[in-house]
């Protein structure tokens, strides 16, 4: 049996008013490392996308700790709109999260790379010199994701492509 605490943080993401949610969001994300793996639970399950937006967010609450669980999670699921609430969670903790993504990007199947990609975009400038870093790789298919995650970025990454060049 789980934490009953955390159990009820989670039901209450995805049954309780905005406020009650606000409130379980900041609760979760004291809980730390515990709350992970619930909150990965509950992204899974076909709930709205309210409750599967504030786990999220619970998410990102919790800090750099989540970035290899959210990893492994989306390498582990091929779920669409779990990997794409994964990949936002990713990449709004920002600058930490590079090189971990940068890592997992490396042996990815396409679709994982894609979403792990989103990510990146949405972490944007700071991420641009490593994705920009894996235009020298031997692998092939490394420098088109590379090519492609900097594009997807828009100006400053396609800048940062063309200058490259």
């Amino acid at each position: 049996m789980g934490d009953p605490v955390l159990e009820g943080l989670t039901d209450t993401l995805v049954n309780g008013t905005m406020a009650d949610r606000r409130d379980a969001v900041r609760r979760l994300a004291g809980r730390g490392e515990d709350a992970i793996q619930p909150l990965l639970a509950l992204l899974r399950q076909p709930v709205g996308n309210d409750a599967r937006w504030y786990a999220a967010v619970a998410l990102v609450k919790i800090g750099p700790a989540v970035i290899g669980p959210l990893i492994e999670a989306v390498a582990g699921d091929d779920e669409t709109d779990f990997r794409r609430y994964v990949a936002a969670a990713l990449g709004h903790l920002g600058d930490p999260a590079v090189a971990p993504l940068i890592e997992a990007m490396r042996d990815a199947d396409p679709k994982m790379r894609g979403f792990l990609a989103q990510a990146l975009c949405r972490i944007g400038g700071p991420a641009i010199p490593a994705v920009r870093s894996m235009l020298g790789s031997d692998d092939p298919v490394v420098r088109e994701c590379a090519t492609l995650t900097l594009w997807q970025m828009g100006e400053e990454g396609i800048a940062s492509l063309l200058s490259s060049v």
